[in-house]
């Protein structure tokens, strides 16, 4: 198994993040956090290591700089953190180790919506989306409509607006789609066993989906 870390060049900031690539893997995952949170998210690094296990290739990386991040308007900027996926997007596709493997979104909160309008940029060069917890319908229906890659939108049980709000933004994709809602589970996922079963949707998705 491949894990080094690495330093992404986004505008005018050099992103830092760590990949891990099991052996054998045929697709990445990078990993689009929600506001206030980072690479070392341990509920995002739960699910990279689930997506590993399975034989998936993971990029956990920071979306801001710690600078940018202490800005509270800056983590709620979808374009900008759009622009770093984006960025980030860019450099796997060119990386020696990644640019044949079938890419793949994991967002979570703002990440989410990030994720959405990046894979509506990107089209058919982004394999499969998944939001966990995400806020999809801050993509916007523009972005919303473009996306072709297959989405999974995985939602907690007692989630109760954030549910509504992902069953609007299903309504107006139009690619492959599936709507997984978590019995029990808040917006965090912090219940006994509900990460896990995201976590599995989760990789179940991106196996099904992702190819070099």
């Amino acid at each position: 198994m491949l894990h080094q870390p690495v330093n992404i060049p986004a505008d005018s900031a050099s992103l830092e993040g760590e990949l891990t690539l099991p052996g054998g893997a045929n697709g990445v995952v990078l990993f689009a956090h929600g506001s206030g949170s980072s690479r070392f998210s341990p509920r995002n690094g739960y699910v990279a290591s689930v997506l590993q296990q399975a034989g998936i290739g993971t990029l956990l990386f920071d979306l801001l700089t710690r600078e940018e991040d202490r800005d509270y308007g800056t983590r709620f900027d979808i374009a900008l953190l759009t622009r770093r996926l984006l960025a980030a997007s860019n450099w796997v596709n060119h990386h020696p180790a990644t640019q044949l493997l079938g890419l793949g979104y994991f967002g979570a909160s703002t990440g989410a919506a990030a994720a959405l309008q990046a894979a509506a940029e990107m089209g058919n060069k982004v394999s499969a989306v998944v939001s966990r917890g995400g806020r999809p319908d801050l993509a916007g229906a523009t972005a919303l409509g473009k996306v072709t890659a297959p989405t999974l939108l995985i939602v907690g049980g007692d989630d109760n607006v954030v549910i509504m709000l992902n069953q609007d933004a299903y309504a107006q994709l139009g690619c492959e789609k599936e709507l997984v809602i978590i019995p029990g589970a808040t917006h965090l996922f912090e219940e006994p066993g509900t990460l896990e079963q995201a976590a599995q949707a989760a990789a179940a998705w991106f196996a099904d989906h992702l190819s070099g």
